[in-house]
């Protein structure tokens, strides 16, 4: 089995609706609205898994919340908060080796966003107006 194919076993065990399945860039984006999930994209880039959902654009002059993201980023027990390129687009990353991947590695960095977006919804939409 290819770690492509062994993450969607995993993703399904989770009992995640996979939204895409891009065999050619080995890439699934999934979805679990009731958790925050949209548009999740879990990609096997090897040797790693990048697991990266936007969450919402950033005006990144404003130092304040930059500095409570950061702070924030200490609590968040994988993954964390990351600028795009551009460093207008707020991303949730988080890497995973894959060579030794389990469910339980995969199954903890994407419980990590659900309980960061639970718990911080309510300042990330105050950060995105």
């Amino acid at each position: 089995m290819t770690h492509f194919e062994k993450v969607k076993h995993y993703l399904q065990e989770l009992g995640y609706d996979i939204a895409r399945e891009d065999v050619i860039d080995q890439i699934y984006v999934i979805n679990a609205p009731e958790d925050g999930i949209q548009n999740l994209v879990v990609d096997c880039n090897e040797p790693i898994l990048v697991l990266e959902q936007y969450l919402f654009d950033i005006d990144s002059s404003d130092a304040k919340v930059l500095k409570s993201l950061l702070q924030k980023n200490r609590e968040i027990v994988h993954g964390a908060f990351v600028l795009d390129d551009t460093g207008k687009r707020l991303l949730f990353r988080d890497t995973l080796q894959l060579e030794n991947l389990d469910l339980n590695e995969i199954e903890a960095s994407i419980n990590s966003l659900k309980l960061l977006m639970a718990e911080y919804a309510d300042e990330m939409l105050e950060f995105a107006k």
